[in-house]
């Protein structure tokens, strides 16, 4: 297989070394002259006039030749800051420093600088092309230019998504001339919305230059302006239309032949050619032609990404023939029902945003090595499919979607609802018509180009008139691709007219108020739409940094955002514990994510989800959301392996009840095949097992054999096992698998005994408040076991759920959760009889959702708890769930979680760990190794926390003062 792929990305290379027309290319890569505009003063001074005084490599940035101003509290940043008081606590002004300044919101570049800047170069124009037809391309720019030849100006343009080009035939002669390129990256010109992923700080940079392909194209007078296929895979043909622009002053007349064959694909397809006559006036004349693809034909999709390139040679019959190859794809994307229908077949979109995540550049690639790099990570996780989040990429994207088979869904680069809307007669309405043209102009022969949205999470009065009118639109222009209005969370209206929806409401984990199952759905939330639900921006679960990733910022942005968190970290006491932090986070994450990707997969009707993200979002106050980094690197917590036995084609679910049981009850968990294969399967017997973490198996069993058919759930049966042969604490895994293949999938529970040994009587005073008889206790050399829930002070302001933070607390002003999951030594005598790993899991969620937490800012430095919540990593407290300590000559075990002392059949696993807290505090092996003052440990419930969110200074300076905005 690997050499299958390494050859199709061989022949996919050669492909794009042929030109897209038969013209001679002046490649203008290298150095540039150039000069910085910073008060606009340069169209006036006529700098076009003359040598510009820098240097700059293009295609590139300004701030990778390092120009701009250096970053501090006075720059103006291209995007909001939604609460900066965080910021502004005292303990960090150490970073707000000029030579240690650390901004937490995002990545920090080398330099910063928006306004105009200049960006000029000389060059020859060969004698041969005298008489010829002279463009000026310009891959992106960012993103308004305004073009001079020597001192004539030529034009102005502006545009986020697509090419700028100049027709330079008037003004170029044989010889040399200064070309100059005035580039504004202001709002000014155009107000997308300050965090418009196209332009935001948040993600890829509001960068100043020029990237991808600069050259100067010489080409005949009469030529292929646009050559667009529109497949029709039910009558095995594709409809051409041709663009023939003619700048003669003359009617020119010949032939337009077309020659199309298969390639990326296993079996080899030789279309048959398709010639027409054509008749040119002066300006532009479309041309149309069928292109029979005959019963042979190669279907595009997510299995068998087939594709053609097709060539049209357009031959006067007098005059200079022109030749343009575009690839094309045999797909079709429709709406039945509830359903998305590729090629006629059911998909379901595992979808993952990508946000602009450039971290070495700030700017979008334009190779198709590092688009297929990053699809191919994505595909290896599962995903077959990727939405732009208000942005749209660079033509190397669509052609390593192609290849790979993704179903793309770029949109309009705005985010209207900061700064800006939709549907109110300002310039962004007409512009978002403007560029979506520009896209299918450019990109719309891709196969991958499946999808099309106007923008994010809209505002406007007007605004759902305004995007029904889109869909209309873009329904009747071009039939390619499926459109909705705009991708939107629970509160936007909805726009009848959308061909699909996307929409949050069917996300998110109810555990905050009910003990976790595998037997919930979203199927309330969908039921009331006819058109296909996809849900937006699921996930969102947060993780602790990993500082190992600072040092893969090799480029023009640093991390200076995780350097500050590490460092807080190391000042409160704990940066030997940022790997542990790591790994324990992260476990809980996964589990989230787990969990809430099988309910979408589960949710009868729903046509796929779009999670955000796979990868880290480093901006909206750092949004550690990812198991992958922005690089697209994995965090070693999980292995895509691991991440695709729930996230794939293919996937066995079990839909149990609860995951803790006691030893008298009976499991029971009606088990499923999630299928959306290439095709259906045959009769399959899925087998069933369960086993310890030993591995010791427990029990086995097979479903009987039945026929998958694909694009839906097929029942399998139902898992059943009697528990009453487990009599101690048991972690159990259950695991479906089809037999013969690598598809299998697990869920834990755990079995505690239904009544528990007793206890003998000792001398552990066992109390709820640390009251006056618990410390005679202490000071005669006593044990003591404090059940605190509900008791704590020095800590109530920390709120813990079972969930992780969500985003991250900094872009909500510390919204709770504020605690990720915790961490805990799995060999500590105190858990004997209370198996776990070293992270919480779901056997933990009635002892730690909603549970105090102690914070131990008066304990001595290494202090280190038995189970430690994760606090968020912009406060960095020390936090316990259970700890225990020496207190003068006594022994003191210290508990705020939610624990159990009573027989309750409804809390069995708060009962065992007190239980087995309990035991050890009779035992012999209660002896704390740290020694704290019993009035340290009386001021956890008795003194606030010195240190607060709520205390924090408001007195920021302006450029950073918290906006209030409607954001998420």
């Amino acid at each position: 297989m690997r050499l299958v792929v390494r050859l199709r990305f061989f022949f996919w290379l050669v492909l794009l070394a042929s030109p897209l027309r038969a013209a001679d290319v002046l490649p203008l890569a290298g150095e540039w002259r150039c000069r910085l505009d910073p008060h606009d003063a340069g169209v006036a001074a006529r700098w076009f006039g003359a040598p510009l005084p820098d240097k700059v490599r293009l295609p590139g940035s300004l701030a990778e030749s390092n120009l701009g101003a250096p970053i501090s509290l006075q720059t103006k940043w291209t995007a909001t800051i939604y609460d900066s008081s965080w910021f502004f606590n005292p303990r960090l002004a150490k970073y707000r420093q000029p030579n240690n300044f650390k901004i937490p919101f995002w990545l920090t570049p080398a330099t910063y600088y928006v306004g105009p800047a200049w960006y000029q170069k000389t060059v020859d124009i060969p004698a041969a092309w005298r008489g010829r037809r002279l463009v000026l391309f310009l891959e992106r720019a960012h993103f308004t230019t305004r073009l001079w030849v020597d001192n004539q100006e030529i034009g102005q343009q502006i545009s986020l998504v697509a090419p700028h080009e100049y027709n330079l035939t008037a003004a170029l002669t044989p010889g040399p001339h200064t070309l100059t390129v005035r580039v504004d990256n202001r709002l000014e010109t155009m107000n997308v919305g300050p965090d418009s992923h196209s332009v935001s700080d948040h993600i890829q940079g509001n960068w100043n230059g020029l990237i991808g392909r600069l050259e100067l194209q010489a080409g005949p007078p009469v030529f292929l302006q646009s050559v667009q296929v529109y497949p029709d895979v039910t009558r095995q043909l594709a409809q051409v239309k041709l663009v023939v622009k003619n700048t003669s002053a003359k009617t020119v007349a010949g032939n337009v032949q077309l020659q199309a064959q298969a390639f990326n694909t296993d079996t080899p397809h030789q279309v048959a050619p398709a010639t027409a006559p054509f008749t040119a006036k002066p300006g532009e004349t479309t041309v149309e032609l069928t292109l029979p693809m005959s019963a042979a034909v190669q279907l595009w999709d997510e299995f068998h990404p087939a594709l053609y390139r097709l060539s049209a040679m357009l031959q006067p019959k007098k005059g200079v023939a022109d030749q343009q190859q575009v690839t094309f794809g045999m797909r079709e994307m429709k709406v039945q029902g509830n359903r998305l229908l590729v090629n006629g077949r059911p998909v379901f979109l595992r979808g993952n945003l990508h946000n602009g995540e450039f971290p070495l550049t700030g700017y979008p690639a334009t190779d198709v090595p590092a688009w297929t790099r990053v699809l191919t990570v994505l595909k290896e996780y599962g995903f077959n499919h990727v939405r732009f989040h208000s942005w749209c990429p660079p033509e190397a994207a669509f052609v390593a979607a192609d290849q790979l088979g993704f179903y793309l869904q770029p949109e309009g680069p705005s985010w209207p609802n900061h700064g800006t809307s939709l549907g109110d007669g300002k310039p962004i309405d007409q512009f978002i018509y403007d560029e979506t043209t520009r896209m299918a102009t450019a990109y719309g022969n891709h196969a991958s180009y499946c999808l099309l949205a106007a923008g994010n999470e809209p505002a406007g009065r007007n605004q759902a008139k305004y995007l029904a009118d889109f869909v209309k639109f873009w329904q009747t222009r071009d039939p390619r691709r499926l459109y909705t209005g705009a991708s939107v969370a629970m509160s936007w209206p909805l726009v009848p007219e959308n061909e699909y929806m996307i929409k949050s409401g069917a996300r998110g984990l109810p555990w905050a108020k009910e003990r976790p199952t595998s037997t919930f759905d979203y199927r309330a939330a969908i039921e009331k739409f006819p058109m296909p639900y996809v849900t937006h921006e699921m996930g969102q679960w947060c993780v602790f940094p990993d500082f190992k990733e600072i040092d893969q910022y090799t480029g023009v942005y640093k991390a200076r955002n995780l350097e500050l968190f590490r460092e807080d970290l190391a000042d409160h006491g704990m940066a030997d514990q940022a790997e542990a932090f790591l790994q324990a986070s992260g476990k809980l994450q996964l589990l989230c994510y787990k969990n809430e990707i099988e309910a979408t997969l589960r949710t009868p009707g729903l046509a796929g989800f779009q999670l955000l993200g796979l990868q880290d979002f480093p901006g909206q106050g750092t949004a550690l959301v990812g198991v992958l980094n922005p690089f697209f690197r994995a965090k070693d917590y999980v292995t895509a392996a691991q991440y695709r036995r729930f996230c794939q084609p293919t996937v066995p679910l079990a839909r149990l009840p609860k995951f803790v049981f006691t030893n008298n009850e009976t499991l029971e968990a009606a088990a499923e095949l999630y299928h959306y294969g290439a095709a259906a399967l045959p009769s399959t017997a899925l087998t069933w097992t369960i086993k310890t973490t030993a591995g010791t198996l427990v029990a086995q069993g097979s479903f009987a054999p039945t026929a998958i058919p694909t694009g839906t759930n097929t029942p399998l049966g139902t898992v059943r096992l009697p528990l009453a042969s487990l009599t101690q604490a048991t972690h159990l895994t259950l695991e479906i698998a089809v037999p013969g293949t690598a598809i299998a999938n697990d869920w834990s529970f755990w079995v505690y005994p239904a009544q528990l040994p007793a206890l003998p009587k000792s001398d552990v005073y066992v109390c709820t408040r640390l009251d006056a008889q618990a410390r005679q206790v202490l000071a005669r050399g006593g044990r003591v076991f404090l059940n605190a829930a509900g008791q704590v002070v020095k800590g109530k302001e920390v709120a813990m759920t079972f969930t992780p933070v969500f985003w991250n607390t900094s872009w909500f002003k510390m919204r709770p959760p504020h605690v990720t999951g915790f961490v805990v030594d799995p060999a500590h005598p105190a858990l004997t009889d209370f198996p776990t790993d070293a992270h919480s899991d779901l056997q933990w969620w009635e002892i730690v959702n909603r549970a105090q937490v102690m914070h131990l800012e008066d304990f001595p430095a290494g202090f280190r708890p038995i189970v430690q919540p994760i606090d968020t990593w912009f406060l960095n407290r020390r936090l316990a769930l259970v700890l225990e300590a020496r207190v003068g000559p006594g022994r003191l075990l210290v508990s705020s979680a939610n624990l159990s002392p009573t027989e309750d059949a409804q809390r069995p696993a708060a009962r065992q760990l007190y239980y087995s807290l309990l035991r050890y505090a009779q035992s012999a092996q209660f002896q704390p190794k740290d020694a704290v003052d019993f009035n340290v440990v009386k001021d956890l419930f008795e003194t606030p926390s010195r240190e607060q969110f709520s205390t924090y200074t408001k007195n920021s300076p302006d450029e950073l003062k918290p906006k209030q905005i409607n954001n998420k």
